[in-house]
């Protein structure tokens, strides 16, 4: 059986066809969509993890390539007192949940999909990140198998979508790696056989299946990770095209997102209360470095750095010649505490509210003690301006290699929701027509319809 997999950056979603239309699993309770992360008692258990989930004929050969990692597990295990059987690694909310539970503990990561394709990666860390998309794709996997009527093999083919660029930096070579990671992820987790289209292309797709006449259109799918463009030609005369390619007119993609929105924002309305552009007694600003590290979820050297405990001997020593030595203090329990990744939920949380009001509060008692921070919208604006320009600069890169005007611009992805990104979007083509799309399950529809023009 054939799907289409959305290995977002922000959630995961699975597609299959039924009765002609596209149908989503729910992968999780009461909704069609698995948040992207994955929470660990010890990064070790990881591969311990997926090793008692792999089918039996490929365990024997992970058992060799994990034997390091495998026998650190054991003695993981051994050190948190936990029985052979009891488990130690979640996916998706049950992660969100545990980590909420105990932050300063065990290992949490957020929008995986984000890393595969980072420069500089040592074995080692190539390595873990095979495993974490591994297990996230086996919890994936079996869960859908159990929604579908099929055969006993259950789900064999997949699509899978990608950004069109994994990383600003690194190019081809970053793709490959990425690519690499998450075909080997799908083979282990019991896929036969997996394809790939640009995450773009598929939220089109969809998009084409509702039009009545030929247009060339520009998709923008802003996602948590990553924002693609791309031109395309669609309609009633390209639908049933086999092969596509001479409808593709441009493509541009850079690994900003959802996830930076949330960031910056992040440092705009919450870090003030953390000792953010206060000032040292000597009259010299406090570093901004540690601020930016402890939001900056998506930067594997910035997390390393702000866990380690000489950045902790950092704040303190700031804390002791600090104006506002107070708030500093709650920097540093942020540090001890690991609060980071819930600084940015906190961000992504008013990011929504905002969609609604114009003002909002939001509590950052995890932080102290009945602390509140109000967020406005001129706030968010302000906030997300540097990395909006760059969503329209890549509007503009994928417009000048295709060499035309598009009929419609197509804006689709779970970030453009927002009202301070749409907007800025219809600002910069005033002239053009613009259709909001299904803001998360575009781009598994379309990759759903493309698995059965691949596989059916």
């Amino acid at each position: 059986m054939f799907v289409g997999f959305d290995y977002g950056s922000a959630n995961c979603a699975i597609g299959v066809m039924e009765q002609g239309e596209v149908k989503l699993l729910p992968l999780a309770t009461d909704s069609n969509y698995l948040v992207s992360t994955l929470y660990a008692l010890d990064r070790d258990l990881i591969c311990e993890a997926v090793l008692k989930a792999l089918p039996s004929d490929q365990q024997a050969e992970y058992a060799k390539l994990r034997a390091a990692q495998l026998s650190r597990a054991r003695h993981a295990r051994q050190a948190l007192d936990l029985d052979s059987d009891e488990q130690a690694v979640f996916v998706g909310e049950a992660a969100v949940k545990h980590y909420l539970d105990m932050p300063e503990e065990g290992f949490y990561v957020r929008s995986p999909k984000s890393f595969l394709g980072a420069t500089g990666l040592r074995a080692d860390q190539v390595a873990l990140f095979e495993d974490i998309v591994t297990m996230m794709m086996l919890h994936i996997k079996k869960v859908a198998d159990t929604l579908v009527n099929s055969s006993s093999n259950g789900i064999t083919h997949a699509v899978i979508g990608r950004p069109v660029n994994f990383q600003g930096i690194g190019g081809e070579e970053s793709n490959q790696q990425a690519e690499r990671i998450l075909t080997l992820a799908a083979l282990r987790a019991g896929f036969a056989d997996v394809a790939f289209l640009f995450e773009p292309l598929a939220a089109g797709m969809d998009f084409e299946a509702s039009l009545t006449a030929d247009h060339t259109v520009l998709v923008v799918d802003v996602g948590g990770g990553t924002t693609d463009c791309s031109v395309v030609k669609m309609g009633p005369s390209h639908i049933d095209k086999a092969d596509r390619s001479d409808d593709f007119l441009g493509h541009s993609g850079q690994r900003i997102g959802g996830n930076d929105l949330d960031i910056a924002l992040a440092m705009k309305a919450f870090m003030s209360y953390m000792g953010l552009e206060t000032k040292m007694v000597n009259g010299l600003p406090v570093p901004s470095k540690p601020f930016w590290n402890a939001v900056a979820v998506n930067d594997i050297s910035a997390q390393r750095e702000f866990a380690t405990l000489s950045s902790r001997n950092m704040i303190k020593d700031l804390i002791k010649d600090a104006e506002r030595a107070d708030l500093l203090q709650r920097l540093l329990k942020v540090q001890q505490d690991q609060l980071g990744y819930r600084i940015v939920r906190s961000a992504e949380s008013a990011k929504i509210a905002l969609s609604d009001s114009a003002q909002i509060q939001i509590s950052l008692d995890y932080i102290s003690d009945k602390l509140d921070a109000n967020v406005d919208e001129l706030m968010l604006v302000e906030a997300i301006s540097q990395p909006v320009r760059q969503i329209q600069s890549l509007m503009a890169q994928a417009l000048s290699a295709a060499q035309v005007k598009p009929d419609i611009i197509y804006v689709t992805g779970g970030t453009a929701k927002s009202p301070a990104i749409y907007s800025r979007i219809a600002a910069s083509y005033p002239d053009i027509e613009i259709v909001v799309g299904d803001h998360f399950g575009s781009v598994t529809a379309g990759l759903t319809r493309w698995s059965q023009k691949v596989f059916g």
